[in-house]
């Protein structure tokens, strides 16, 4: 077996991991002046675009567990951003909408992905390539997440 094959530097996951560690890393002083982690921004994203999901329909937009998310949105509550209610039909449904302040919160968070854009865009770097990377990234979503499905 070749072991150049283990070489960090040769490892697709590796730019990957520390692309998106430091793109979190970047979105801290943003979130930071909201009261806000970068879980909890997401979470708010997939609420801004519809208000009222399933803590499920949350948990398979952002690709996680009903185990993680629970405890994050228990948080959330307590900061006042988001109510839970059981489903009438289905009461181990627990369904998730925003307060006045989690709407409100949108508002500060409108510039945020501009200016976080901005810090990406250089001589080197194009909007093109990087709207380019963002759609190869999802199609490996897709990809990697179909074939996590077909595993289950």
């Amino acid at each position: 077996m070749d072991d150049q094959q283990l070489k960090l530097n040769n490892q697709i996951c590796f730019p990957i991991y520390s692309v998106s560690r430091l793109i979190t890393k970047a979105y801290k002083p943003f979130l930071e002046e909201m009261g806000l982690t970068y879980p909890q921004y997401l979470v708010l994203l997939v609420l801004w675009e519809n208000d009222k999901l399933s803590i499920n329909k949350i948990g398979e937009k952002l690709l996680l567990n009903t185990n993680t998310l629970s405890p994050l949105i228990k948080r959330m509550e307590k900061m006042g951003l988001l109510l839970r209610s059981r489903s009438e039909k289905d009461e181990r449904s627990v369904f998730i909408q925003l307060t006045d302040k989690g709407k409100e919160l949108k508002n500060t968070a409108i510039p945020i992905p501009e200016k976080l854009l901005n810090t990406l865009l250089t001589e080197d770097v194009t909007l093109t390539e990087v709207m380019l990377l963002k759609d190869t990234l999802n199609k490996w979503t897709d990809i990697l997440s179909d074939k996590q499905n077909d595993r289950e």
